[in-house]
């Protein structure tokens, strides 16, 4: 094949990749977004909070499967190859998905519903888990040295297009259905969706490249794991508090959905405008990811965690001011998500470069994994916790602000591979 040829296979190899991890996290974060609806469906009783910490713990649950479909998924990745294992991260969320979508309500069945709807979510959450280690390592093994941050970044790019589908799902559906409709059957529709759509991305995924080396893969999966943890133990531990960071404030942001309904007494079509014009402001700064090719990784970390740092604060007093407008609210929580985003691509080639090909997808899967688990997967259940508890709007910037700084350390603790070093130093004479 010539090198065009090889060329424009890898960039079709990446598009499938990107559409087919857009889908996963569309499928996995959907449910936030209608979570209140589903409070109400899957959990008796009168309090309105206790049905939506049901709801979120069901939610948080999805993230305990995460680590054990890292270690499992990860490792056939390094072992079989990343093509093999992406096709099998996407059936399995399909099949949560459409369990979703298709479960009868707690009034229906009693306590059969939220007991499937817990299983559903476990599916998820391991398919999630295997997925994030083998598409960043595919897109990382697939781009030019130069372009590295440019091309892994599209795997927090895809996983915002899911936010945003998301959210624009909540809007239309509270748009078109009445409060009753919404509640009653129309938080179903984007989980349907999810489910039969993802056939078409099998398909495709199917057809992909390998990008990773016979001679570079593992030949068991005990092999893997042991070799992460007895040789790769520190890059771990700084992966999984710099992924805290990230995915405290990716969960906050998603979560505000509910916590302009539940929290600052705004409309559910309020609160799903506020995540939809956040998810744009996401995308719009990923695109900055891009510069850690020109800057270097941990530069364009540091200095985006520290800047987002210090809005935090005053943006959520602004927020949570009584004289807040709706105007107000969403330009604020705009520029706190295009802050926020700006640096987020680079934490994947970050992390990805920390390993060698041997382990990167087991190994990235599993910091991930852990880091959403431990952090993310709580994140929307403690938030609601503790404003119920404290009656304290500002707990959604105290928390973020508490995860960023241990992020900033960690970043500043892990050192890039001399292999990346001097692939960065390739890439530069080749731009020059």
């Amino acid at each position: 094949m010539s090198r065009s040829g090889i060329v424009t296979l890898s960039f079709k190899g990446r598009v499938a990749v990107i559409i087919g991890n857009y889908l996963e996290f569309y499928d996995f974060l959907v449910f936030t977004f209608f979570a209140v609806m589903i409070g109400d469906a899957f959990f008796p009783g009168d309090s309105e909070i206790g049905r939506l910490l049901g709801a979120l713990a069901t939610f948080g649950a999805g993230f305990l499967t995460r680590p054990l479909g890292a270690a499992i998924i990860g490792s056939y990745a390094d072992r079989v190859g990343r093509r093999a294992a992406l096709t099998l991260t996407l059936l399995l969320m399909a099949s949560g998905s459409a369990l979703v979508a298709l479960t009868p309500t707690y009034a229906q069945i009693g306590l059969a519903a939220p007991v499937i709807l817990l299983i559903a979510r476990l599916i998820q959450g391991f398919s999630a888990g295997g997925e994030v280690g083998a598409a960043t390592s595919y897109l990382l093994e697939s781009a030019p040295p130069e372009k590295r941050a440019a091309v892994t970044a599209w795997q927090a790019h895809s996983q915002q297009l899911a936010v945003f589908s998301g959210s624009l799902a909540g809007v239309i559906l509270a748009a078109l259905l009445t409060r009753e409709q919404l509640y009653a059957w129309g938080w179903r529709v984007p989980f349907l969706v999810g489910a039969l759509v993802a056939p078409v991305a099998l398909y495709i995924r199917r057809q992909l490249p390998e990008t990773v080396a016979a001679n570079t893969v593992h030949r068991s999966t005990g092999g893997v794991l042991a070799d992460l943890l007895r040789h790769h133990g520190r890059i771990i531990v700084c992966g999984i508090f710099i992924i805290c960071g990230g995915t405290v404030s990716t969960y906050v942001f998603t979560y505000m959905t509910t916590y302009a309904i539940t929290t600052l007494g705004l409309s559910a079509a309020v609160g799903t405008t506020l995540t939809l014009t956040g998810a744009v402001a996401s995308i719009a700064g990923f695109a900055l990811g891009a510069w850690a090719d020109r800057f270097g990784r941990k530069a364009m970390l540091v200095a985006t965690r520290v800047a987002f740092l210090l809005i935090l604060y005053p943006a959520y007093r602004g927020i949570t001011s009584p004289d807040a407008t709706v105007t107000t609210i969403i330009t604020i929580n705009v520029l706190l998500n295009f802050v926020f985003a700006t640096g987020i691509g680079a934490i994947y080639v970050f992390l990805s470069e920390a390993f060698p090909a041997a382990v990167r997808s087991s190994g990235l899967g599993l910091v991930y994994s852990l880091g959403v688990t431990i952090f993310g997967g709580t994140t929307q259940f403690v938030v609601a916790w503790l404003i119920d508890r404290t009656k304290d709007p500002m707990v959604p910037a105290w928390y973020q602000i508490a995860a960023n700084v241990a992020a900033i350390i960690a970043i500043l603790i892990l050192a890039p591979r001399k292999e990346t070093m001097r692939d960065q130093r390739a890439a530069i004479a080749v731009k020059a």
